[in-house]
């Protein structure tokens, strides 16, 4: 039985297609179309993953999309009247699109899909509706190694629930415990995103890396004031200070008020005050994740914990509650966002709606390690470069390890494009730029000249799974990107009297490790642990740059420009690559020295789909 799950219409589209329970393919819309965190319905992706199953739509049993519209649509009516006549500018610009198409869902999505797939089905008794909350958890946990979990997920807001607990049980997954709008951890870290000057819903990246530069000093201020928190974690947010309910903006003048000053405007130069307001809502949001594990630790006496929702890719906040060690086994989905309600939605109805068996294995979750997007042949990629009038060599897998661990030993920085394209928001090892860790001006380089980003955004390492007890604290296995942890004392620099003075960005020039291109401020680092038997070719790339280096760790960042999505295509690498000052592009076998490209005449490259 084939199921295609559906996550669309608010931000991060996708398309998930399972087969008997297993994920096949998975995609964000974004990769296709490319515009950044794509809301419009993910044709493109559903294209892909029918494609790749090599199937003819009336193969598909069922069509689950991620939310109930009914719902959110009552929240929505409900929160107006509640602030009436507060609200009304937003509310009559939101009504028209509800009336007009969100609130019909099931014919809009019927119509889409009639014209994605054709009209030989008729689609329209085939859709079904997850909540989106039990989407989020059964992308929890269904993938998972775990035969009984409680799963907490928390976001900006579903339908109504902002946090939810449930309980997992095999096939069996219950929800029994929900904080609803508008009291919300996820837009409670998305007004100090907006405050900070950053975009919400992409930018609260920037307030976690941001963080260890400041100090928590408004913490008190935030916890006497926003919100109310009980014992068991529960909480409610003082909205007097917040207008995200029934506004156009997140936060208010009053929020202004204690804060003392407007919101920062964004590409402003960032003080002091800007960082230390940071590290406090990132302090804040980090005590109340623990408390909310440890009342449910408490409550379920479940000894796994699975987490999902757009506040779980906060890696900082799942390692402090990993060192808590509240539960024995964490698992984070790395689609944690709504692009990974897609493959909750299908899972949901799989074991749900229909209660088939779950098989599972203690030693591998079902994620396929996040590669689950598509992938690209030779025949395919030199069509590709020579359309594209690249010059560029084909050399064997051995040729390729070796030169390319010996231009990162020169500090080149590489675009790196191999296999299957990463499903979630991190890139893995199959879209990603690459670069020598041991660097002490790799970080700014590729942030300002590569990237075009804020020079603060620190960057990750990937290790081999062998080696990450001898440089990190945490020796666990991170496949994902998803935790952070410390560098080794042993190797650590010792800092000077000096630099010990130096505040805010300042510390962006300490020498703080022997790798400090993926050495944060508070010496942590995003760490990827890459394994051998889930992703060969990346590993023997590492193993390689080990053996001339004596370093077993690479700079990896995902392979896009600020404002793009990851890189999709070959198509998409070259240009990416030809409008960075990246210094090589390796796609499969093929490498593309860029000294040796003529320069980019768009008409020449006018964008092309391939067959």
């Amino acid at each position: 039985m084939y199921i295609l799950g559906i996550s669309a219409h608010y931000h991060d589209s996708a398309a998930c297609l399972i087969k008997d329970g297993e994920i096949l393919f998975a995609a964000q819309e974004e990769r296709f179309s490319r515009i950044k965190h794509d809301s419009n319905f993910p044709k493109a992706a559903i294209k892909f993953c029918l494609k790749e199953a090599n199937i003819k739509p009336d193969l598909i049993d069922s069509v689950v999309f991620y939310e109930k519209p009914i719902l959110k649509f009552d929240r929505l009516i409900e929160t107006y009247f509640s602030y009436a006549p507060l609200g009304f500018k937003s509310f009559r610009k939101s009504i028209p699109l509800w009336v007009t198409k969100k609130l019909f869902q099931k014919n809009s999505i019927s119509k889409d899909l009639t014209e994605v797939l054709g009209n030989d089905v008729d689609w329209k008794n085939r859709i079904l509706f997850s909540e989106h909350h039990l989407s989020h958890a059964a992308s929890a946990f269904f993938p998972s190694p775990f035969e009984k979990a409680a799963v907490l997920t928390f976001d900006a807001v579903g339908e109504w629930a902002t946090t939810s607990l449930a309980l997992g049980d095999r096939n069996c997954l219950k929800i029994i415990k929900e904080i609803k709008f508008p009291h919300s951890l996820g837009l409670l870290y998305s007004s100090f995103t907006y405050y900070l000057g950053f975009k919400v819903n992409s930018g609260e990246y920037k307030v976690m890396g941001l963080a260890p530069y400041g100090k928590p000093k408004y913490k008190k201020l935030i916890e006497d004031n926003l919100i109310n928190l009980a014992e068991d974690g529960s909480f409610k947010l003082d909205m007097s200070f917040f207008n995200y309910a029934v506004g156009l903006t997140m936060t208010n003048k009053k929020f202004e008020n204690l804060f003392g000053g407007p919101p920062r405007k964004p590409e402003s130069d960032l003080t002091q005050k800007h960082m230390d307001i940071a590290a406090s809502i990132q302090k804040v949001i980090e005590e109340i994740i623990v408390k909310i594990a440890k009342s449910i630790r408490e409550e379920t006496k479940e000894k796994n914990l699975c987490l999902a929702g757009g506040v779980a890719l906060n890696c900082v906040a799942n390692s402090v509650l990993e060192e808590q060690k509240i539960f024995e086994n964490i698992w984070v989905q790395p689609a944690a966002g709504d692009a990974g309600g897609s493959i909750g939605a299908a899972l949901s109805v799989w074991y749900l709606h229909h209660n088939n068996d779950r098989k599972i294995d203690s030693n591998n979750d079902g994620m396929k390690s996040a590669f689950l997007g598509p992938s690209y042949d030779e025949g395919q990629i030199e069509q590709v470069l020579k359309e594209c009038k690249a010059t560029f060599s084909k050399v064997s897998n051995d040729e390729v390890f070796k030169i390319t661990s010996e231009e990162l030993k020169k500090g080149k920085a590489i675009g790196w494009m191999q296999g299957r394209m990463e499903f979630g928001p991190r890139a893995l090892g199959g879209r990603s730029i690459l670069a020598d860790p041991r660097s002490r001006f790799m970080q700014k380089q590729l942030n300002l000249k590569v990237k075009n980003r804020e020079s603060f955004r620190p960057f990750a390492p990937s290790i081999l799974e062998d080696d990450v007890s001898d440089w990190f604290e945490n020796d666990k296995k991170s496949p994902y990107m998803l935790f952070i942890s410390k560098i080794r004392k042993n190797k650590r620099i010792k800092t000077t009297e000096e630099e010990d003075k130096l505040t805010g960005l300042q510390k962006l020039n300490i020498n703080r490790s022997e790798v400090p291109a993926i050495t944060h401020v508070d010496f942590t680092a995003r760490v990827q642990t890459v394994s051998k038997k889930d992703n060969p070719k990346y590993y023997a790339l590492i193993e390689k740059f080990k053996e001339i280096t004596g370093c077993p760790l690479i700079v990896n960042t995902s392979f896009n420009i600020r404002g793009e999505p990851i890189v999709c295509t070959p198509y998409d690498a070259f240009m990416c690559f030809m409008g960075t000052e990246l210094d090589l592009l390796i796609i499969e076998n093929f490498i593309l020295y860029k000294e040796e490209q003529k320069a980019l005449n768009s008409k020449e490259n006018e964008k092309f789909t391939l067959d």
